[in-house]
């Protein structure tokens, strides 16, 4: 549970952190005075956000998913004499001694077509939805628009997200607990198309879905209040 928390607090800090600087810099790079930012100034931002993240959270990212494997592997019986990483370092460590750091980075690209498309779309989704909620001679729409423009922005980018996030997970438990079956990004499309079927891409997007939602709520409800809270403070 805690390395989840850790990773989610992490990442939300790099997105949003990245997100507002390359809206700041755009609209400083036009000069004073030509308004607030533009559509592609939102979807170019959360893309730049989508690349950051990738950078920063891939090593995280995996030992996450193969802890998590490893977890679910035990409760299927997996006939296993002892659980092969004893906690997040262990496995961090592990990762690096058995792979190299290139190990760390496993899945790093299809982490990134993922967060770089999710990103832009799920932002713009977001400014979008707020547009339209926000009532005339409002600049802001009412904190229910916020949670529903978030919530459905959330939707969004895990729709767009959700193959590449089979196929990362994909590679990055490949070789891990059995022979490695994969010999990189497309021939892990490939053969996953060939052997499952294109739906596998989207077999989990329901429950990513019902995840969404609440958690994309709750995280633009708390950045429009930091924001507000830090705005009001500097002035």
């Amino acid at each position: 549970m805690t390395l989840p928390l850790i990773t989610i607090s992490m990442t939300s800090s790099v997105v949003f952190g990245t997100y507002r600087n390359c809206l700041q810099c755009l609209s400083q790079a036009r000069g004073a005075g030509y308004g607030p930012n533009t559509k592609l100034d939102v979807f170019l931002s959360g893309m730049t956000a989508g690349v950051a993240q990738t950078s920063v959270m891939s090593p995280g990212d995996i030992v996450k998913v193969r802890l998590q494997c490893q977890t679910a592997s035990k409760r299927g019986g997996t006939s296993t004499p002892k659980p092969k990483y004893r906690g997040p370092v262990h496995c961090l460590l592990s990762i690096v001694k058995e792979e190299g750091l290139r190990g760390l980075y496993r899945g790093a690209l299809p982490l990134m077509l993922r967060d770089t498309a999710s990103y832009a779309t799920y932002f713009l989704t977001y400014a979008t939805l707020c547009e339209w909620l926000t009532d005339s001679g409002k600049d802001k729409p009412s904190w229910s628009g916020v949670m529903l423009a978030g919530g459905l922005a959330g939707i969004v980018g895990w729709t767009l997200a959700t193959p590449m996030d089979v196929i990362k997970a994909r590679l990055q438990m490949d070789g891990a607990l059995e022979k490695r079956r994969y010999k990189g990004f497309f021939h892990c499309i490939t053969e996953t198309v060939r052997s499952e079927g294109a739906g596998v891409f989207f077999k989990s997007l329901g429950i990513n879905w019902l995840r969404a939602f609440p958690v994309n709520m709750v995280v633009f409800v708390t950045y429009e209040a930091l924001t507000k809270f830090l705005r009001d403070i500097a002035h």
